[in-house]
Parts: C-alpha cells; structure tokens; sequence
C-alpha cells in the first residue's frame, strides 16, 4: 500500500539556482517514512520508551531523475516492499505531477538504544507485513 506525503518546495531547500539541493530529497523522503508510520498507528517515542526500539536507515540507494525548483509542490511516495524479523525495505519515490524526480530503495533496520539489532515487536511487525501484501 502507497503512503503519499505532498510537501513544497521551499527556498531554503535550494541551491544558487533555484534547484533543489540534492541531500534534502533525503530529507523529503525521511519525512514521508515519518508520516507513513504515523498513518500506520505506530508511535515511535512510544516504540523506544516501551520496547528500546528505534528505526535506523541501513543502506540507501538513490537516483536522482530531474531537479526540483522553488515553490514546486511534490509528492513523496512510500511503498513497503519487503519485512523481515529486524529489516523494512521500502521504495520512496519523489514526484512532480506524477513526474519521478527522485528515485529510492530504503532499508531501515530495528535497533536497541544501544546501537545493537533488534527484531520487531511482534504487533509491528504484523501492521508492515500487512503493507506489504
């Protein structure tokens, strides 16, 4: 199931030419996992002060398609592609009226508060997997 976040494109997230800086799309597509576990019903403070769990990006593999500009407004897509015990695999797509700008593959990994693998609680695990089908 897809998770669209609409975001716009301000002058703070452009360079001298108006174009957005390449690093930003990583923080567009962290505020689309953000709300996307948030539409999920999962409370990631919560997570962390219950379970000792938080989410870390593991690998990232991006390409970049065509620039954004100021003022653009964009749409961050989610898509849950694979879960494991500890691992979520997701494709975040950024687009400008259905135009692709910005292609991902995101692997976010559990891990305790002390930096160590930890696998999904079981209830969250049950909500991702559920995404993925």
């Amino acid at each position: 199931m897809t998770h669209l976040f609409p975001l716009r494109v301000y002058y703070e997230d452009t360079d001298l030419a108006g174009i957005v800086y390449y690093a930003n799309y990583l923080k567009f597509i962290e505020r689309g996992r953000s709300e996307w576990v948030r539409a999920l019903g999962i409370d990631q403070a919560r997570l962390k002060a219950e379970a000792g769990i938080v989410f870390a990006v593991r690998r990232v593999e991006a390409d970049y398609l065509a620039p954004a500009r100021f003022d653009d407004e964009l749409v961050v897509e989610t898509t849950p592609e694979a879960v494991t015990a500890a691992r979520i695999q997701l494709c975040q797509d950024v687009l400008r009226g259905g135009e692709p700008l910005f292609r991902s593959r995101v692997t976010l990994v559990a891990l305790t508060g002390a930096g160590r693998p930890a696998r999904l609680p079981a209830d969250i695990r049950r909500i991702l997997t559920q995404e993925t089908q």
